[in-house]
């Protein structure tokens, strides 16, 4: 991984201290800070630390909190002021210890001297953000890592384990950055590349051993441009997978006249709908009134997406006075274990059990979508999971007749919409990508279609 090279005045050399020399000579700290209350002396810490480290510190703080997302956060108040450099290291310091702070945690426990000890919240972010440089942030120069590292631990409030955090990184920056072995087992290679054993474990025996491995060093890459769609300024700017769920849901009914995007926000499927059935009526829908708004604001940005009408609403009860529809795509809230490439952060959050409770929602919600559906009408459901029981056993529980999308593909191939066949991405007649094997996100998509009477 490659960061931003860093911009910023040049940092004073640390001065270096004899051991047992007295408490203000152990923290590194000068006779004057030495009677300083913390806070002064954190202050004086975080005045020699860069902003970007500092920013990136905090937003780590509050994602393991739970006080928020990275992608918002990176976008708040937190990074407001800094260069587009210090942005940009700022994103590149957040995504990375996300994506690999199983990994930076193994690292690290191998030279505590309790292993299993439990460290302050900010000094195992500050030792994380310290290893990450050191061992794939190619264009950090060691010494800057270390020295920032030492300073970041004083500024968090933590001096008393500064000489810990020197210690500690000068022993990961030593050993270097662990090898591939020729073989390795699922567990191996889950924490090797930063993954929860569990999850591992479920896509070897859904997908098997080489895919599952594919999906985790999929996972530590930063999302790469689009290889299944060429760009076309009229549409907008969405990952691959959920360009082709969208492009998915146009083509299996060309003929619809009235669709309805059940779960629409941010609105790039709306968008995509809209300019493929340029004669159909379009109703999208959230439960959010936020992310309607935003939604609103994306839509109006495409002339031909003006004539999409918008509503808050649940999806399991929209309104009957709204009708039925030809085409509804119900692209569900799910765990989004296909997409960790651009939101690392999940697989530190999600536990096993949530995917029975999103399980139960996602069929109450197809549930509902298919009671609107017009007789002969079709239904797209999907999500961007990995996980058996958001995707194909919802659909196995709903009771409707999958049609089967390997021609759908074809022809959006013959169209020239797809530049490469997807023949791999078809199981069991439906559409399952998966990072690192069909590239693009891991989603699955399948057609539904209501019987005639």
């Amino acid at each position: 991984m490659t960061a931003p090279r860093e911009g910023g005045r040049p940092r004073p050399p640390q001065k270096q201290v004899r051991r047992g020399a007295g408490a203000s000579q152990r923290t590194g700290l000068s006779r004057a800070a030495a009677g300083a209350s913390p806070a002064s002396q954190a202050a004086q810490a975080a005045a020699r630390v860069s902003p970007a480290r500092m920013a990136a510190l905090q937003v780590l703080l509050r994602v393991g909190q739970g006080k928020g997302h990275s992608d918002v956060l990176l976008h708040s108040a937190l990074t407001e002021g800094l260069s587009p450099e210090d942005r940009g290291l700022v994103t590149a310091l957040v995504m990375g210890v996300l994506r690999w702070q199983t990994a930076l945690d193994t690292q690290v426990r191998r030279w505590l001297e309790r292993p299993q000890q439990r460290l302050a919240e900010p000094v195992a972010v500050v030792l994380r953000l310290g290893a990450l440089q050191l061992l794939h942030l190619d264009r950090i120069p060691a010494h800057a890592a270390l020295s920032e590292s030492v300073e970041l631990c004083r500024a968090a409030g933590e001096p008393q384990a500064a000489g810990m955090v020197n210690a500690i990184l000068r022993k990961v920056a030593a050993a270097g950055r662990p090898g591939n072995k020729i073989y390795e087992t699922p567990a191996a290679f889950a924490e090797r590349l930063g993954h929860p054993l569990w999850m591992v474990e479920r896509w070897v025996r859904f997908y098997g051993v080489e895919a599952a491995r594919h999906i985790c060093e999929a996972d530590q890459q930063e999302p790469a441009e689009s290889t299944l769609f060429a760009r076309n300024p009229e549409l907008p700017v969405m990952d691959d997978g959920s360009r082709l769920v969208a492009e998915l849901a146009a083509a299996c009914a060309p003929g619809a006249r009235r669709v309805w995007d059940a779960c629409a926000a941010p609105g790039g499927k709306t968008l995509i709908l809209a300019n493929r059935l340029a004669q159909a009526e379009l109703l999208a829908t959230d439960v959010s009134s936020h992310r309607v708004t935003q939604m609103q604001a994306r839509l109006r940005r495409y002339p031909y997406a003006q004539r999409v009408a918008t509503a808050v609403a649940d999806a399991t009860a929209l309104p009957e006075a709204n009708g039925s529809f030809d085409l509804i795509l119900c692209d569900v809230p799910c765990s989004g274990t296909g997409t960790l490439a651009a939101n690392p952060e999940i697989r530190h959050r999600l536990q096993p059990g949530e995917l029975v409770r999103q399980a139960e929602r996602q069929l109450g919600i197809l549930r509902a979508a298919a009671r609107r559906l017009a007789p002969g009408g079709r239904l797209v459901y999907a999500t961007c999971s990995l996980e058996p029981e958001e995707c194909e056993q919802v659909v196995e529980a709903s009771g409707l007749a999958k049609v089967p999308v390997q021609g759908l593909l074809d022809e959006l191939r013959d169209a020239g919409v797809l530049l490469r066949e997807m023949r791999t991405a078809v199981r069991e007649g439906a559409l399952r990508t998966l990072p690192g094997v069909d590239g693009c996100d891991g989603f699955y998509a399948a057609v539904l279609e209501q019987p005639r009477p």
